[in-house]
């Protein structure tokens, strides 16, 4: 069965892009399919995609010998059009109504799992934060940010984009830039270059506890990122804090390795 292009599909459910959903689409077939190939093979794996939208990525990945797709969508105008592709997926793709923010995508897909999708640009972030938190069910993420957020999650200490986000990002995953998206490619252009990131969980997890107290060092540390570390971990303890697990007080939080804030989170 042949598709329609997905301007006509665009047209056909009035899917004019939203700016506070966050939409760009991507519509060209052959950058689509590059996207899903950094994911790797998928023969056999359960793949999720957040913000489908008119559906162009979710035929890229029905193209690949992937298990099943869900695709999750909040706007009913993206549902209805990626739902065209119903009749055409032999039973490999279904469809979710609702927010992927209050969605465990553990609980609607089987292992082994992996996330492919060009995520909306108002919550990309905050999704990427619960999903380090559970790394360790996904086999790997493949996620397309505004160029700058991606730039934050693969920072290394002592570079500008080094924070909060780069420090549990290296806690619980390999990461990596896979190729970059000029603004060109989207319908309609964002003002911002964006880039698609592969993200591997490592083997060995932290504890949800100790991640969770990593969180609260880091928010202290890097909310006052041009404090010494004595000042900016007051709250915490500070100088004391710092010399019982042998860091200088006086050193600053893009200088911290993200072992180092692991053993500022166990010392808590």
């Amino acid at each position: 069965m042949a598709l329609d292009p997905l301007r006509d599909v665009i047209a056909r459910h009035g899917l004019a892009t939203r700016k506070s959903l966050g939409q760009h689409f991507l519509l060209d077939g052959n950058l689509l399919a590059r996207i899903v190939r950094v994911a790797g093979p998928l023969a056999g794996v359960n793949v999720i995609e957040v913000g489908p939208g008119p559906g162009g990525l979710t035929r890229a990945i029905l193209d690949t010998k992937a298990a099943h797709i869900t695709a999750i969508e909040i706007d009913p105008r993206a549902i209805a059009a990626t739902s065209e592709l119903l009749a055409v997926a032999g039973g490999r793709l279904h469809v979710v109504a609702g927010d992927a923010l209050a969605i465990d995508l553990r609980a609607i897909t089987d292992a082994p799992r992996i996330i492919i999708a060009n995520l909306p640009y108002n919550a990309g972030t905050a999704m990427l934060v619960r999903w380090l938190h559970q790394a360790a069910d996904f086999q790997a993420m493949v996620l397309m940010f505004q160029h700058e957020v991606a730039e934050r999650i693969i920072a290394a200490p002592g570079t500008p984009h080094y924070g909060r986000l780069a420090v549990l990002a290296a806690l619980t995953v390999d990461g990596s830039i896979a190729m970059s998206v000029p603004a060109a490619a989207f319908s309609p252009p964002p003002k911002v270059e964006s880039a698609v990131v592969r993200l591997i969980p490592h083997p060995t997890q932290p504890t949800p506890a100790l991640l969770t107290r990593v969180g609260t060092v880091t928010a202290a540390a890097f909310g006052q990122r041009r404090k010494m570390l004595r000042g900016s971990l007051k709250s915490l303890g500070g100088a004391n804090l710092l010399n019982r697990v042998g860091i200088d007080p006086e050193r600053r939080a893009e200088t911290l390795t993200p072992a180092e804030y692991v053993r500022l989170a166990e010392a808590l």
